[in-house]
């Protein structure tokens, strides 16, 4: 059992769990380390004295051979549990039983199958949607709509029954259907034994009145489509499994053929981008907040020497923030502690771009993750090499969690502070 925190590294030192280990006899193992090191979910290095994991953004838990690799946030307990239900715009209900967030053997799906689970649980107890379906059967004791073209067919026969078509109540829809997969999923992935225990006991619950399905992308996607003013209270569950499915990931086999990968891995950066998109929306005044908007116009072919007639290349930052027709600011979120961790330089070359492609003040900012409470703003100046002077800026701003959770529990009462947060943030 090897545990990390996001964006650490654990090497084959001496006497660690990772020296001389190997994947040399496991292909599946070593299929599964390239999958993950190409996809950036983390990176497995086989070296002559071991293993070395560099975990990155992403957390979770993942099997390597006989190694169990849990990878942890930054932030745990209660204060990850209240800015995911915020991000995501889930409800506040309570967990199922005690959960300890602090244990090395705890793993970051079982965060999501608990309040899955609390989901599932409160629409069980509130009674399963039910809608009308179509069914045709032949009755003794009509209902519904007589089917006159199937009973000409079978009038010269001698029968006692009436074919029918009627519209009877049931709680095996869609929807529900869906839920029972989710959890069934959930079950099989969850690392706590009692909480694995719990979702079969809900499935089974559940089970009673509603039929099985496999659970893919296709069908939660149906679902999606399914969900009207009647059923909106789904949409928690629904957004849990749906993040549960693509946490698990798919790579492929040696015949080419797509497989689930055994262990979950969330990119905490859609967490952190989902989050800041939220409060900054709810908290900025006068200023629309656009999500992955287009800079068109910094990239274009040379007319004539475009020879495969393709598109020109655009940038899409995480956040462009405007007044009307005027862009008050670029901001880009990542899901690394740039306090605590150095800029990768494609971060750097990615910020400069939005911030020289801009007209008038030409500036672009990074949103970070931090809990340190010394942490501060930090600009890199761009510069024109010769002459050195300023050519545009780009601004690391850290987001307190820890902070940004006590203004959220705050309520009513803490809104200017929030509203004065999220100016700050977008540097308007």
């Amino acid at each position: 059992m090897i545990s990390l925190r996001e964006w650490q590294t654990a090497r084959p030192d001496e006497g660690s769990l990772l020296a001389e280990q190997s994947l040399a006899g496991l292909p599946s193992g070593r299929r599964l380390a390239e999958e993950l090191s190409k996809t950036g979910r983390m990176e497995v290095l086989e070296l002559a004295r071991g293993l070395e994991l560099r975990a990155t953004s992403f957390v979770g838990r993942i099997s390597l051979g006989d190694i169990s690799v849990t990878v942890h946030p930054k932030i745990t307990g209660g204060p990850l549990l209240s800015l995911f239900r915020y991000a995501y715009g889930l409800r506040n209900l309570d967990l199922y039983g005690p959960v300890d967030f602090g244990s090395s053997s705890w793993s970051f799906q079982d965060l999501l199958v608990h309040q899955l689970a609390a989901e599932a649980g409160e629409l069980l107890d509130r009674g399963l949607h039910r809608d009308y379906e179509r069914v045709e059967d032949d009755l003794a004791s009509p209902r519904g709509r007589v089917d006159f073209t199937r009973y000409l067919q079978t009038i010269q026969r001698v029968r006692v029954r009436l074919p029918c078509a009627h519209h009877p109540r049931t709680e095996d829809t869609l929807l529900n259907r869906v839920l029972l997969a989710g959890i069934h999923f959930a079950a099989d992935l969850a690392a706590d034994g009692e909480l694995k225990g719990h979702m079969r006991r809900l499935s089974k619950r559940l089970g009673e009145a509603v039929s099985e399905q496999w659970l893919d992308a296709s069908l939660i996607a149906e679902a999606w489509r399914s969900v009207d003013r009647r059923t909106v209270v789904y949409e928690p569950a629904l957004t849990l499994i749906e993040l549960l499915l693509d946490g698990q990931g798919v790579a492929l086999d040696e015949q080419g053929s797509r497989m689930r990968l055994k262990g979950f891995l969330f990119d905490m950066n859609r967490f952190f981008q989902a989050l800041l998109s939220r409060f900054l929306r709810e908290n900025l005044r006068g200023v629309e907040v656009h999500d992955e908007r287009r800079l068109t116009g910094i990239f274009r072919y040379r007319p004539g020497e475009n020879p495969l007639g393709r598109r020109d290349p655009t940038l899409r930052p995480d956040f462009v923030l405007m007044r009307g027709a005027e862009t008050v600011s670029v901001l880009d979120a990542k899901y690394r502690d740039l306090w605590e961790q150095p800029l990768p330089r494609e971060m750097l070359y990615q910020l400069a771009l939005y911030a020289l492609g801009r007209t008038g003040e030409r500036a672009s900012s990074i949103l970070y993750p931090t809990v340190e409470a010394a942490a501060r703003e930090q600009t890199i100046v761009i510069q024109e090499p010769v002459r050195g002077t300023e050519r545009a800026r780009v601004t690391l701003r850290p987001v307190n969690l820890l902070r940004l959770d006590q203004l959220l529990r705050a309520g009513p009462a803490a809104q200017p502070q929030r509203a004065e947060l999220a100016g700050n943030l977008a540097g308007c």
